[in-house]
């Protein structure tokens, strides 16, 4: 048994990290079983472990960092990295939540790491989760963490580290175990609160970090018999909005009072957490796209996931659905559509293709037996079936599309029919993509040779089936030669996929070039909203 530390240091912070993530590792499907609020997604547990996952990978770079030098991290490096890993690797409502608790604790503990400073870093981590939390709710992780600071807050001056971190955890667990009387939903489902669980998991791994001895478990009792409904004080609610939005957004603080205003009027379980320019947003809606676009305008939002809940709310945990579609888009005006189409999404951003772990990610997120994942890009091949042979790993039965482009996508999600056998859905989706000629427009960086002359700086390239077919101008001309190369093979159905600084004009004008040419052609323009081309064209 290691002595009690008189203080956190560096090594101890890696320490708490690791034992958290060991811990929340053995109890994910444990705590996904007992997931039923605020949406019975049966993902909590995965979602804690995911974030604990990435503020332990961000205290591990920075001891990395270090390797060659003769001192260890400072202290307060430590902890500020543990909380940005977690800010940028929060999953979920309860991991958004988890974020900002430690988060909050880093802001004071870098100051310190004495038992003084660990009483105070509990109190305004508590204080900092409910501040971001739109409309916080008691017998949630928000009364367990409330619970915690005034355990701790409780000891005499003189109590040592290890002491007031046991008294923390202590105070955590018996809050968790009253939960159930204060969460009707819970109370009827038998069960404690998910998010509060992992919690209790977070500082039994923090007391062990620091010296001191779990005693009883760490797991509280779910309650015997559910109480009855008058002792509790939260309704439980039927339905609810269809998609669970998160996303990164670089923002000045003070456009983020404004986003919450806007998200808050959009759907439920909002919280928005981080600072200094940089936020991590979680919103529950009807309207995905509307969620998305209102991040867009208080900055740039980027790692868009966009994740289509299951019809049936009403179990305490959610079963697998029978199969799912999982797609990379370009843009997040696109990701909105994917969603609404049934597709859990994730966004490419410029620049920074999806890792196979993001893919991995939103496979585990579709939660079901079977999954069609959707690349849409042909440099994703080699990643989307790393992935993909990773999710079959975890029993996923995953079919890998080779879609090269969104609007093969698009096609694909279209013939998309769960009724059918997994086989059978799989060749029509594939057929339905490869039966889509798709071009982009992009602008010429610098003079080089194609395939179709030499271009110069800032000429426009229209891309065909990625190869540059035509040089031009201007992006109007070019995508109506584009337009008529393609044509010239035949077609049904052109999709135009507007870039965000594209005006809606453009569109009109090429659907009524299309309809004027070609009058058996039918033309649908969606907004894709930031991403890497001005324009996508499909032709099926």
């Amino acid at each position: 048994m290691p002595q009690p530390l008189d203080a956190l240091d560096a090594v101890a912070v890696r320490t708490w990290c690791s034992l958290a993530l060991e811990a929340l590792g053995r109890e994910r499907a444990a705590i996904d079983a007992i997931n039923v609020y605020p949406v019975a997604d049966g993902d909590t547990g995965t979602n804690l472990y995911l974030t604990v996952e990435s503020a332990a990978a961000a205290v591990e770079a920075v001891f990395a960092a270090h390797e060659t030098g003769s001192t260890a991290p400072a202290p307060a490096d430590a902890v500020r990295a543990m909380a940005h890993g977690a800010l940028i690797g929060a999953r979920g409502n309860s991991g958004t939540i988890l974020a900002e608790l430690l988060r909050g604790m880093a802001a004071v503990l870098s100051g310190a790491g004495d038992a003084a400073h660990l009483r105070t870093a509990l109190t305004e981590a508590a204080a900092a989760a409910r501040r971001a939390v739109a409309h916080p709710v008691e017998g949630t992780v928000l009364t367990v963490a409330t619970a915690a600071a005034v355990a701790a807050g409780a000891t005499a001056p003189d109590t040592g580290l290890a002491d007031v971190a046991e008294a923390a955890y202590e105070g955590a667990r018996t809050a968790l175990a009253a939960t159930p009387g204060q969460l009707a939903v819970l109370g009827r489902a038998g069960v404690v609160d998910a998010g509060g669980q992992g919690l209790v998991t977070v500082l039994g791994a923090l007391l062990e970090a620091v010296g001191g001895r779990i005693r009883g478990g760490a797991a509280a009792p779910a309650p015997a018999a559910p109480p009855p409904a008058g002792d509790c004080a939260e309704p439980e609610q039927d339905g609810g909005p269809a998609f669970e939005v998160i996303y990164l957004l670089e923002a000045p603080d003070d456009a983020v009072d404004r986003l919450r205003s806007l998200l808050d009027a959009l759907g439920d379980s909002l919280v928005v957490v981080g600072g200094d320019g940089l936020w991590n947003v979680h919103v529950h809606v009807d309207d995905a796209g509307a969620a998305v676009e209102a991040g867009v305008e208080a900055g740039r939002p980027y790692r868009i996931r966009i994740t289509h809940f299951a019809a049936d709310r009403g179990a305490a945990h959610r079963e697998p659905v029978q199969r799912a579609v999982v797609a990379v888009v370009p843009g997040d005006g696109l990701s909105g559509l994917c969603a609404e189409a049934g597709a859990t999404t994730v966004l490419a951003r410029p620049g920074e293709p999806p890792a196979s772990g993001e893919l991995v990610d939103a496979i585990r997120r579709a939660h079901a037996r079977e999954v069609v994942l959707l690349p849409n890009d042909a440099q994703l091949r080699h990643t989307a079936a790393a992935a993909a042979e990773q999710a079959r790993a975890e029993g996923i039965r995953v079919a890998l599309v080779p879609t090269r482009a969104a609007v093969q996508g698009i096609a694909a999600l279209a013939v998309h029919e769960p009724g059918r056998s997994f086989d059978e859905d799989v060749v029509a989706m594939t057929s339905a993509a490869g039966a889509t000629r798709y071009a982009e427009l992009a602008v010429a960086e610098r003079q080089s040779w194609t395939m179709a002359g030499i271009c110069q700086a800032g000429d426009t390239l229209g891309l065909i089936d990625g190869d540059v077919a035509v040089i031009g101008e201007d992006v109007p001309r070019t995508a109506r030669t584009v337009l008529d190369r393609m044509l010239s093979a035949g077609g049904e159905l052109v999709t135009l996929v507007l870039g965000e600084d594209v005006p809606d004009s453009l569109g009109d004008e090429l659907s009524a070039h299309v309809r004027e040419g070609y009058l058996a052609v039918d033309t649908v323009v969606y907004r894709g909203g930031r991403q890497t081309a001005p324009l996508l064209i499909g032709v099926e």
